[in-house]
């Protein structure tokens, strides 16, 4: 169903009765009916993409918080237990700007209720999968993947269209809280079914019943159309004030443009390809660390001698359950920090929400360069730097996402946070978990078998995250040069 021509129609008459309004000191009802919708349906909204967002991160996580028992149970090299999240990241990246052409010209709710629908069945019927079906297990989480970018790609978009500026950071903050919470909630999730019932493949059958519970909420609670906004209406100020009644929305910029056209202006905007890369090294070292944290920290512990090597079938699960609640604790300090130190330094720094990012990313790199070094004497020290680091990445996640948001006009966002996806995901954690997996496994090789040279070749791999970081910092750096000019431009 395309909404281009009733959008246009829309924006036409606002242009028409909008100078009217202003100097009869009245209001134009075909203008505000649209947008007067009630508080509580917006919440309502809210709350649903916000459970959407949980699901669709526990998904991500459960193979990570299972991964010594799957590697156990296939057999796998780290190197080809690193492919699996690999696939998934590949097909994910590569689905985001198909669904993101899709959401910027059809109906938003129909394909976030797809896309549900499809990762949700393909997890339950991975769960049935036996030794024999590696490469089925394998293609299943691309699929996954697949379903996983419908949401990913349109629900912020929809956000953004129901609140003003000055709220939006604070709403897309609460939304952006469920990446860590999703995340430590799948590591804790598959951790704990693989406990209690001896078997991992149950890990993979909870999501979808929440899956179908996020369905039926989508039908009901949801708009089947949420009127999206044009540059006039997201033409905010700094300080979240509308535009001047005398200032015309530019009505010509609403009007349908092919997928090239706004490809092309995105890339010529530097706030965005410089944040974008930002983006990429915080994935690139979100990914590692999701893949393989839980099982540095158990080769380290066996090297240390507080844990015996894994032996039996199912395998010492605590570390999977340790670090997914430093996940949940420190996403959710670090995004409601990185939100409120936004919100207060915008005032007096346009600037502020890139050295924002710079900051974090080179405090994040820094802890995670020591807690690798002080892995094999001082396990407690490691997991307190762990932390540390976390909290400075998640406070980076509602940032990087409103600066999108307000130097792309808003009806190529969607296109935009699509692009971003495939850039961050193509150079980030797509590859990292691999990346990771083959150097570690390449430092294996040199010498013969043991548990301390497979400690040894984690951390030395690992390495290279902290060096990524250092990276990602810098592009945010340069994007604070572009950033005051880029939004103006949005802004016209």
């Amino acid at each position: 169903e395309r909404e281009d021509t009733s959008l246009l129609l829309e924006t036409l008459l606002e242009g028409q009765n909008y100078g009217a309004a202003a100097a009869e000191g009245t209001q134009c009802p075909s203008v505000s009916v649209p947008r007067n919708s009630p508080k509580k349906r917006d919440c309502l909204v809210v709350a649903v993409l916000c459970f959407g967002n949980l699901i669709n991160f526990i998904d991500w996580f459960i193979v990570p918080g299972i991964l010594l028992d799957i590697q156990k149970y296939f057999g796998l090299s780290d190197g080809k237990t690193g492919l699996l999240q690999t696939v998934f990241t590949l097909c994910y990246m590569l689905a985001a700007p198909i669904f993101g052409y899709l959401g910027d010209r059809y109906n938003r709710k129909i394909i976030l209720g797809a896309g549900i629908f499809f990762w949700s069945g393909v997890t339950l019927a991975s769960s049935f999968l036996t030794q024999s079906h590696y490469r089925i297990f394998v293609l299943s989480r691309g699929l996954v993947g697949i379903g996983s970018a419908s949401y990913s790609t349109i629900a912020p978009t929809i956000i953004a269209d129901l609140f003003e500026e000055g709220k939006r950071t604070t709403v897309l903050s609460i939304f952006y809280i469920f990446i860590p919470v999703g995340s430590g909630c799948g590591y804790m999730l598959a951790a704990g079914m693989a406990k209690s019932t001896g078997d991992w493949h149950w890990a993979f059958r909870v999501t979808p019943c929440m899956g179908g519970l996020a369905l039926l909420l989508l039908i009901l609670l949801v708009p089947h159309r949420i009127q999206r906004r044009t540059a006039a209406h997201r033409a905010l100020s700094i300080s979240g004030m509308i535009q001047r009644a005398d200032e015309k929305p530019d009505v010509y910029r609403t009007a349908k443009t092919t997928w090239c056209q706004d490809v092309g202006s995105l890339v010529k905007n530097c706030s965005f390809v410089c944040s974008s890369l930002g983006l990429t090294a915080m994935a690139f070292v979100t990914g590692a660390l999701g893949m393989w944290m839980p099982l540095f920290l158990y080769r380290a512990q066996v090297v240390q001698g507080i844990v015996p090597p894994c032996l039996q079938e199912s395998c010492n699960s605590s570390n999977s359950l340790i670090f997914g609640g430093i996940t949940i604790g420190t996403g959710i300090l670090g995004i409601i920090a990185g939100a409120e130190a936004a919100r207060r330094l915008r005032k007096i720094n346009n600037k502020a929400d890139p050295l924002i990012c710079a900051t974090s990313m080179f405090i994040s790199a820094l802890c995670l360069y020591i807690a690798l070094m002080v892995a094999q004497t001082n396990i407690l020290s490691t997991f307190i730097f762990i932390a540390f680091g976390e909290l400075f990445l998640s406070v980076n996640w509602a940032v990087v996402t409103d600066i999108l948001l307000y130097v792309v006009t808003p009806r190529r966002q969607s296109t935009a946070i699509a692009l971003q996806i495939l850039v961050s995901h193509l150079l980030g954690d797509a590859g990292s978990p691999y990346l990771i997996g083959v150097v570690s496994h390449a430092v294996q090789a040199r010498s013969s078998p043991s548990l301390q040279w497979s400690f040894w070749s984690m951390q030395y791999s690992f390495l290279i995250c902290a060096f990524v970081g250092v990276f990602g910092g810098g592009f945010f750096l340069l994007t604070s040069f572009y950033i005051e000019e880029d939004r103006k431009e949005a802004q016209r």
